[in-house]
């Protein structure tokens, strides 16, 4: 039985690494994964999608009930459980598009071709969006917007709702800021001796990305898909429940698909140039 290597990056780094020894890890570990069978790429795709829905589901519920706390405060209660996501990703084994951004780093390097690169991106593309709006559905048979007599469903609506309305170069530079920060989390955990270490430096970018607001794609297609199948498919019982029967009419498909388009150029924008270009200029460019 053939063994899948573990290409997520981050992954099997034994000891702690110096900056400049990460890089050439980040450079590596893009090589490696721009070598995996489509098949293997599609599926790691799926169960980082998964992980991170379940990382916005974790948020949905923290946030439900939170009015009574100041903003920032729910707001950073909702982004340390929000990390669970990208801790799945990394200690568990999966491909992210948002930090599969630093696989720039290898094709500057001229380890990886364009060709490979873009190959690679879109299988877990693909991948991310069947495991984040699959586990949409899933959520929303399971009823679970129902618990607390509505109220998990209404801040569902409320976060897919707010989504969907923001503004094109609002949305874009979020986008931008926030993939900064996963890719500086993703970074960070080459440097990583163990999986605390991988863990603790995970948390805090994912944290504050999440309680500043910034809006990161993969978890979007879960919390839109999330609320517009709610919007669609819950029944009379619940819209009497919550008391807002016909409410959220801007959340829409074109606002959801809005949305995902514009956060992923910024991503994108984000992780491969303002991370993975950067410090493959100031580590590798000489090496190259």
């Amino acid at each position: 039985m053939t063994e899948v290597p573990n290409t997520s990056l981050g992954a099997g780094i034994a000891n702690g690494l110096l900056p400049s020894d990460m890089a050439i890890a980040c450079e590596s570990a893009g090589v490696a994964k721009a070598g995996l069978d489509a098949v293997t790429l599609l599926v790691l795709g799926i169960l980082a999608g998964a992980f991170i829905a379940f990382g916005a589901i974790f948020m949905t519920v923290v946030l439900t009930g939170a009015d009574g706390l100041p903003w920032g405060v729910a707001r950073l209660l909702s982004g340390l459980v929000f990390s669970l996501g990208l801790i799945l990703v990394i200690v568990g084994g999966a491909e992210l598009f948002t930090g599969d951004s630093l696989m720039v780093v290898a094709w500057a390097s001229q380890r990886i071709t364009l060709s490979a690169l873009l190959r690679a991106w879109t299988l877990v593309y693909v991948g991310n969006v069947a495991g984040a709006v699959g586990t949409s559905f899933l959520m929303f048979f399971s009823g679970q917007h129902t618990f607390a007599q509505g109220a998990v469903g209404r801040t569902a609506l409320a976060i897919a709702s707010a989504k969907a309305t923001l503004p094109t170069g609002e949305l874009f530079f979020l986008a931008v800021l926030c993939n900064v920060l996963v890719c500086l989390a993703v970074w960070m955990s080459f440097s990583a001796r163990s999986t605390t270490d991988k863990v603790m430096v995970i948390i805090l970018p994912v944290a504050a990305f999440v309680a500043a607001g910034f809006e990161h794609s993969i978890a979007n297609l879960y919390f839109l898909a999330y609320g517009l199948t709610i919007k669609s498919w819950a029944g009379a019982q619940f819209w009497e429940t919550i008391g807002t029967a016909g409410g959220y009419p801007q959340l829409t498909i074109y606002g959801a698909c809005h949305n995902i388009v514009v956060a992923t150029l910024g991503n994108l924008v984000g992780g491969s140039f303002m991370v993975g270009a950067v410090y493959w200029f100031i580590y590798l460019r000489k090496r190259a």
